[in-house]
């Protein structure tokens, strides 16, 4: 383990730790060196280099503690060879180990950046940081990739820079750390767009030896006048970074020579409260009296502060016929606030904030950076988060809120997707639609074009999108169901001839089962719910709260009512059967047949051999109808089914009869030439619903023609 880089970075160490936290540091290099010994980067030098330079940035540049240190070359040996848990609970302490495995986590994150994506990825990098300074050491770890990318070939390297620019720099600002944010973006821009960069940083460094001069010269004359004045004073200056020239000149589309305030001062003051801004003023005719301003680059944020509450006066003046200088006045708590207060440079410069939960995380440990002494592994357990981040297939990243489940995130992706879920692959395993999903997941949704929105999806729905969308479904599958239901009452109104106006029918239904619109009633027709023998009594008796009778089809008899014969589950004995050639069900029209030995027979008027029964045999028929009630009964039927044979279809067909919580018998699906013909018996409770059924069956793709037949057909 005899490395030169090694042996000068611990001795850093030896500088600033105890010796006990250096032991932890060496403990954790002698993990990782085996590691990684036999690993090399792109230009060939040995892996763990890269691990000891960004320890180094972390204990030297960022001033981290030990224990951060010891976390990178745990991480950086986890990651390649995951590490014996019971070895690193002996050794580290638990604190070091968290940091490990939350690195070891960030390192796994896939990135699939954009400018939209990037405000994602970054809250995602945030909420695995348990420790906050799993953050800082993850911008040690990109500072070092970043002064080392000229090894790596050209393509990686513009898609690390894009990642820097987007991702870590902005970070790197919120937590204070300008040093790391200001060298993010040069060293971006540097292979971003290189030309561009060395014209700009050429032309900086031209002026570069005269700049103390300068800024010596500028400053003389306020300076002996605010004393003179004796105010409470201290000058600050600063040159603009090289990635920020540009993005002045890119925005606001001007060369470098028209950049006013590439070398900037800021006079600070302290003044009472109820002076600050009259001294300000003072302060500028100071400037002013000295300098030649340029009145249309005046910026009074005093009189009228900036929505975001920063406070202060800018102004730009001529020092030189080639030479101007923006001039920044403001009181000390103006430039506190300014700098770590509600105004922070950070925000006002574009970088957008809604102060939730990261933001406010990330502003305290800045703060906490800022103040020496303040153990940053503290506020650990104050992060909290109500927002969970999920991968697609693909690797887009979406942002979701804590709880949600499988559905929400169908429906963040596309409506019809929503619509359609049945379930999802949930990092390779299946799983429901109600599943909870949790950051780092990576979802791909299962469909069924015959799955349809359901009133419980609202129970174990979170996102609004999801909850309007399936309730704007629900309203449309009601509204076609309704029209099903009008259409069917309406036709069977045509046949019973009945004399009533639409809305008196409407009116009168409405009344006797207590409903409140027509859509309502239009429903529990088309959902079985209200069945016609009852509506037709309603209708023609104006019985209009006449109870459902239920009915058995076990034992079944007959009695007579004005000449008719009424099914019934009644008395006297008498006994009847249905016939197998036309299997009536609740709500046929039918007649009863004296059979010579099998008692009465019960057909339909439209049975095939009605016909000739009838002619034949007038004197054994019976006029039968049907007693109210015996909708609640079950009754075989036959259906027949001719198709395409499409695969999928039978099983489209089970759902359908599964859906309508129809007992199923029997069925016999034939293939030949392409075509599927498929008869299935059922147990059905009334014509009505036998309509309903037949009318879905008919909605299927694929499906041609859709008919009633007899039951008799081997299976």
């Amino acid at each position: 383990m005899d490395n030169a880089k090694y042996t000068h970075f611990i001795e850093s160490c030896r500088e600033r730790y105890t010796p006990k936290d250096v032991e932890s540091i060496e403990k954790a290099y002698a993990l990782a060196f085996p590691c990684l010994q036999d690993r090399t980067r792109e230009n060939g030098e040995p892996f763990i280099h890269h691990a000891i330079a960004v320890a180094e940035i972390v204990v030297n540049e960022i001033m981290l503690d030990a224990d951060s240190a010891t976390a990178v070359f745990l991480h950086e040996a986890d990651r390649i060879q995951p590490l014996d848990p019971e070895s690193l609970k002996k050794n580290f302490g638990v604190r070091t180990i968290s940091m490990m495995e939350s690195l070891t986590q960030i390192s796994r994150i896939k990135l699939y950046l954009t400018e939209l994506q990037a405000e994602n990825f970054r809250k995602l990098l945030v909420s695995y940081s348990r420790d906050p300074r799993v953050v800082i050491i993850k911008l040690a770890d990109r500072m070092e990739i970043m002064r080392s990318l000229s090894m790596f070939p050209k393509e990686k390297m513009e898609s690390k820079a894009h990642e820097t620019l987007l991702l870590y720099a902005p970070i790197a600002h919120k937590l204070g750390q300008y040093q790391l944010k200001t060298e993010f973006e040069d060293l971006s821009l540097r292979y971003i767009h290189p030309e561009i960069y060395r014209d700009i940083e050429n032309k900086i460094k031209l002026n570069e030896p005269n700049r103390k001069r300068v800024t010596d010269e500028f400053i003389a004359p306020i300076n002996k006048a605010l004393t003179e004045q004796k105010f409470d004073f201290q000058f600050k200056s600063r040159t603009k970074s090289v990635y920020s020239v540009w993005r002045k000149m890119n925005k606001q589309g001007i060369p470098f020579e028209k950049v006013y305030d590439l070398f900037a001062i800021r006079v600070v003051i302290n003044s009472p409260l109820d002076q600050e801004k009259a001294d300000c003023w003072k302060v500028y005719s100071i400037v002013t009296e000295n300098y030649t301003p340029d009145t249309a680059r005046l910026r009074d944020w005093i009189s009228v502060p900036k929505p975001n509450g920063y406070e202060s006066l800018h102004t730009t003046v001529a020092f030189t016929e080639n030479c101007h200088v923006e001039v920044q006045i403001r009181s000390h708590r103006m430039d506190i606030n300014a700098e770590r207060g509600s105004a922070a440079h950070w925000k006002y410069k574009g970088i957008k904030s809604t102060e939730d939960s990261t933001e406010s995380w990330l502003n305290k440990i800045r703060e906490a950076l800022e103040t020496p002494g303040t153990d940053t592994s503290e506020y650990a357990r104050e992060f909290k988060t109500n927002e969970i981040f999920i991968y697609t297939p693909t690797g887009e990243l979406r942002k979701l809120p804590l709880g949600a489940s499988v559905l929400d995130y169908a429906f963040d992706i596309h409506t019809n997707l929503g619509c359609r879920c049945i379930g999802a692959l949930l990092n390779g395993k299946n799983v429901s639609i109600r599943e909870e999903l949790h950051t780092g997941d990576t979802v791909e949704i299962l469909t069924s074009k015959n799955q349809k929105p359901k009133s419980d999806w609202l129970s174990f729905t979170l996102t609004s999108k999801a909850r309007t969308k399936i309730k704007q479904k629900l309203r449309e599958e009601e509204a076609k169901t309704a029209s099903i239901g009008r259409e069917m009452l309406f036709r069977r109104l045509k046949n019973w001839k009945i004399s009533l106006t639409d809305d008196q029918v409407i009116g009168t239904l409405n009344k006797a089962y207590k409903l409140k619109t027509a859509t309502d009633l239009f429903i529990k027709i088309a959902d079985n719910q209200i069945g016609f023998h009852d509506i037709k009594s309603t209708l023609l008796n104006g019985n209009e709260e006449k109870p459902v009778e239920k009915a058995s089809y076990v034992e079944r008899t007959v009695k007579t009512d004005d000449d008719f014969l009424v099914i019934d589950d009644g008395i006297f004995n008498v006994q009847y059967k249905f016939a197998k050639c036309c299997n009536p069900i609740f709500g046929d029209d039918i007649f009863g047949f004296i059979t010579i030995g099998d008692g009465i027979k019960i057909h339909r008027t439209n049975c095939p051999n009605a016909s000739r029964l009838i002619s034949q045999y007038p004197y054994r028929i019976m006029k039968a109808q049907w007693r109210s009630g015996k909708e609640s009964a079950a009754f075989q039927t036959g259906i027949r089914i001719l198709g395409e044979d499409e695969v999928g279809l039978s099983n489209r067909i089970m759902e359908v009869i599964n859906g309508m919580n129809i007992p199923l018998r029997a069925l016999q699906f034939e293939q030949k030439n392409g075509q599927l013909d498929g008869k299935i018996q059922v147990y059905i409770n009334s014509a009505k619903q036998l309509e309903m059924l037949l009318f879905k069956l008919q909605q299927l793709k694929y499906v041609h023609k859709v008919s009633r037949i007899s039951t008799d057909f081997n299976v």
